[in-house]
């Protein structure tokens, strides 16, 4: 890699740990990260690829109370870089790549969700500075604590990218040809059925009878090739509209209204 690819892969890794917590511009997300550094670093479609896919999985984790969700910040940034690394090796193709990198991002959420305790820690006596730096009403001094308590998240995803960067591509490469066929066979099953799982729990989140319609609908729509994604796009929106349309007029007690004074008018003398 070269000092400014990797410059530019420790910035998004470092936007992403952030976002982790701040969950503002959603870096973080694997869709998002995964294609950053897909960008780049020259594999822009793998990177689209293999964030999809991780989405699909990331997509069930969630805070619950006390209980922090797996890290999808360290997840998404490693198993990309270890994509890329096996990628430019360039004895390991595009699918076996990315089947790795998603066996692989389970483990490192688990790690990143030990990094971020650590900094959640050290964050601590932050706060408590901050209390004391309010009480004396300084507030340069709380912004100052603040982006300092923001930036150790982003450490936490920075530090182990760039130590990544430096490992040299053939022995991911070497480390990815040393697997039997039925364990890269199998992450290749594994990974075929994150999709699904994931469009599950969208099914899920979503299943109400207002909204079953337009899902048979879509199906029905996808089988049109000659339809693009555009096109599949723009007719999505244009349902979602009429659909908002006519729930605001049924609210409103209009739903049988021309939406015209004079008419409503004639209708009623018939």
């Amino acid at each position: 890699m070269s000092i400014i690819t990797i410059a530019l892969i420790v910035l998004v890794a470092f936007l992403a740990g952030m976002e982790g917590v701040l969950d503002e511009f959603q870096f973080h997300q694997p869709l998002v990260a995964c294609t950053l550094i897909g960008l780049v670093s020259g594999h822009l479609a793998e990177g689209i690829m293999l964030g999809g896919s991780l989405q699909m999985i990331a997509l069930g984790w969630a805070n619950v109370g006390a209980a922090v969700a797996p890290d999808a910040a360290l997840a998404s940034v490693a198993s990309a870089i270890i994509m890329v690394l096996a990628l430019d090796g360039g004895s390991a193709n595009s699918t076996d790549a990315i089947n790795a990198s998603i066996a692989l991002a389970v483990p490192l959420s688990v790690a990143g969700l030990f990094l971020t305790m650590i900094c959640r820690t050290i964050a601590i006596p932050i706060v408590h500075a901050m209390d004391a730096a309010a009480e004396k009403g300084n507030f340069a001094a709380i912004d100052g604590l603040q982006i300092v308590a923001i930036c150790l998240q982003g450490v936490r995803i920075a530090i182990p990218a760039l130590a990544l960067c430096f490992v040299p591509a053939q022995v991911v490469t070497d480390a990815l040809n040393m697997m039997p066929a039925w364990l890269s066979g199998g992450m290749a099953v594994g990974g075929g059925m994150i999709a699904a799982v994931g469009y599950a729990m969208v099914i899920n989140m979503m299943a109400t009878k207002e909204v079953w319609p337009f899902f048979a609908l879509g199906f029905c729509l996808a089988a049109i090739s000659q339809l693009t994604l555009i096109a599949l796009g723009v007719i999505g929106i244009s349902l979602a509209l009429i659909y908002l349309g006519l729930k605001d007029l049924a609210k409103n007690g209009n739903g049988g209204g021309s939406g015209d004074p004079l008419g409503d008018i004639l209708n009623d003398y018939e």
